[in-house]
């Protein structure tokens, strides 16, 4: 069974996105192992320079960095990754699966990732070219793992 970690930037203060951040954990947990790691957003002014925005993805990457586990398939989400169909995704994983007993998706703060982290992905992926908050990319990124496995488990979840 795969275990998939997803990292990402700051805590969920909404109740309606920590339900639906529950429900499909819990979905995606009949398929595969899943954790989903919180590390601190870092404080900044709120109109920042080019240069504190450099310093926070620099701070934010080194806290996400520190809790990737050794050997994992390394997944940033990024506007500058490749989009795929969930067909596609499920296929992904099914390949990643293949070579590796964990995959961890990433998932940045407001200003994004930091170089650093994207170098680490081994696969870049981007859902749209559209900008979500990053906490509403939590669900959605779960929504699409468990439909991903859904696909490859021939459930009906997938129409």
């Amino acid at each position: 069974m795969i275990k998939i970690h997803i990292i990402t930037v700051g805590k969920l203060k909404e109740k309606y996105l920590r339900d639906a951040v529950a429900e499909y954990t819990k979905r995606i947990s009949a398929y595969a192992k899943i954790d989903v790691v919180e590390v601190n957003e870092y404080k900044c002014a709120d109109n920042p320079s080019p240069a504190e925005i450099q310093q926070v993805l620099e701070k934010e990457g080194e806290r996400i960095i520190a809790k990737i586990p050794r050997g994992s398939f390394v997944v940033p989400m990024c506007i500058e990754g490749v989009q795929k169909t969930s067909e596609e995704f499920s296929a992904e994983i099914e390949k990643i699966a293949l070579s590796t007993s964990e995959i961890t998706f990433i998932i940045g703060g407001s200003f994004g990732l930091s170089d650093e982290v994207k170098r680490l992905g081994r696969l870049k992926l981007s859902f749209s070219k559209m900008t979500f908050p990053h906490q509403l990319m939590r669900v959605i990124l779960l929504e699409q793992v468990y439909r991903a496995l859904s696909i490859s488990n021939n459930a009906k979840y997938h129409k």
